[in-house]
């Protein structure tokens, strides 16, 4: 921070910087889901000390978006994130949609399917079914933000982008890509990109945890933009040749359903 700014203006950084940690610990938090999440755990993950943990999450816990249970002392997501989720369904209601065809996916092929969004630079995870398949990948669960070209389907998104575009959000999440992703860098990104566009659908080839593959789509709105995309994980040993080609069959036909509802629906609203 420049020792010429004034105090309203560094009083905003902070504030700002607050609000990031802060959302920061919840979502590491959501990311716990139904066993919660210790003080150490927690301040781990968000990369913070145990004293500022402690007073976001107190913060979090007297809005409602975090609860701590009393005997274990673990934090949950509150019922105010349940609320405000209710509200953000009637705008996002996309999951619902596609829940249908990540459901037949799941029951199809066996193994982990899922429907994620576009978040600007970012996918999140917004839907994630479980095949009948005795070994499952957790590589990815709903509620979690990846930068735009880590795992399959944030990797099928941002192939699906022009190239400024795609070029936009490398550069905006290398930093951050480098730090936290170990196995990707700015030409790792754009050789996967250049192989999904080739093939028509992406894979990751276990680069985000090891053992764990997946292979993506992408999905396009009513109006041709990239809006989220469906995909599948599974491990290591099942994804040969020919299941790929199976798999990238499935996905193509459920993307293409679910394209179909969204312009349905786009029309008949």
């Amino acid at each position: 921070m420049e020792q010429n700014e004034s105090p309203a203006v560094r009083q905003q950084a902070s504030g700002t910087q607050a609000i990031h940690r802060a959302v920061t610990v919840l979502r590491c938090i959501a990311r716990s889901r139904n066993e919660g999440i210790g003080l150490s755990a927690l301040s781990k993950q968000a990369g913070l000390i145990k004293s500022t943990t402690h007073r976001l999450t107190t913060a979090l816990i007297a809005e409602g978006l975090v609860e701590q249970e009393p005997v274990s002392r673990r934090y949950y997501v509150g019922s105010a994130c349940h609320a405000l989720g209710l509200i953000a369904a009637d705008r996002y209601g996309l999951h619902k949609t596609a829940a249908r065809h990540v459901a037949r996916l799941a029951h199809e092929t066996g193994d982990a399917a899922f429907f994620s969004i576009r978040q600007d630079v970012h996918a999140i995870c917004l839907l994630r079914i479980e095949g009948d398949y005795p070994l499952k990948s957790h590589a990815l669960l709903a509620g979690d933000r990846h930068p735009l070209g880590v795992g399959a389907g944030s990797l099928a998104m941002l192939a699906a982008l022009d190239d400024a575009q795609a070029e936009h959000c490398i550069q905006e999440n290398l930093d951050y890509i480098v730090a936290n992703y170990p196995r990707y860098n700015r030409e790792v990104l754009r050789e996967l990109v250049a192989r999904s566009r080739a093939r028509g659908y992406s894979v990751n080839p276990g680069l985000v945890l090891p053992g764990s593959l997946g292979i993506g789509r992408a999905v396009r709105g009513e109006n041709g933009d990239v809006v989220g995309a469906l995909s599948i994980a599974t491990v290591e040993g099942r994804l040969g040749p020919e299941r790929e080609a199976e798999l990238a069959q499935a996905l193509e036909r459920e993307v293409g359903k679910l394209e179909k509802s969204l312009r349905t629906q786009a029309l008949s609203g």
